[in-house]
């Protein structure tokens, strides 16, 4: 009986050790969007991606968002935690500017009537802390419009448009959409 005992309590000690290892669950999940959409069910077999675009989704929280906890003109990573990775499959015009396919970062200055959307070659590190204007490889301006409904994570989407997408970034009452032509 003692065996058995001990043996119980060595497996319970050995389970809560394991579960100690592990982290919970992050407060700002990961995402991916694509495009072409691949979860779409429309979708033809062998469409490739374009563009895929990597990033963090904070909730809204009951939280007064944009002006607030994302103040308007200063540079934001695009979502949370690490900053948003957009990765080009091939060279793309993004708001009338032209970008060589290759991976960069995503960044945004958000304004009340317009953000300033911002690709950046540099890669792996958290938020913006380490943001670098002079590693800009383009910066586009796009206006604001106020989302349908409102946005409780911060989303990003593709919608098709004619000769490409429509980038739509959109979190709270807020919605910014900027065109990519391939």
């Amino acid at each position: 009986m003692k065996k058995i005992s001990c043996l119980l309590i060595l497996t319970l000690l050995l389970s809560f050790a394991a579960q100690a290892q592990f982290r919970g669950l992050d407060k700002s999940p990961r995402d991916i969007a694509y495009f072409p959409d691949h979860f779409a069910h429309d979708r033809k077999e062998g469409d490739k991606a374009l563009v895929k675009i990597s990033y963090s989704r904070p909730f809204a929280n009951g939280r007064e968002i944009f002006g607030k906890l994302v103040p308007y003109g200063k540079v934001w990573r695009a979502g949370a935690d690490e900053s948003t990775e957009i990765k080009l499959y091939q060279d793309v015009t993004i708001g009338g500017k032209k970008v060589k396919a290759g991976t960069y970062s995503l960044f945004a200055i958000p304004g009340e009537t317009e953000w300033t959307i911002i690709i950046n070659s540099d890669l792996d590190y958290w938020g913006a802390y380490k943001y670098k204007e002079a590693n800009d490889v383009i910066r586009v301006t796009a206006p604001v419009s106020k989302a349908s409904s409102p946005v409780e994570n911060f989303s990003i989407q593709f919608k098709p448009a004619p000769a490409g997408a429509i980038l739509m970034m959109g979190w709270a009452s807020t919605l910014v959409e900027v065109p990519f032509r391939f």
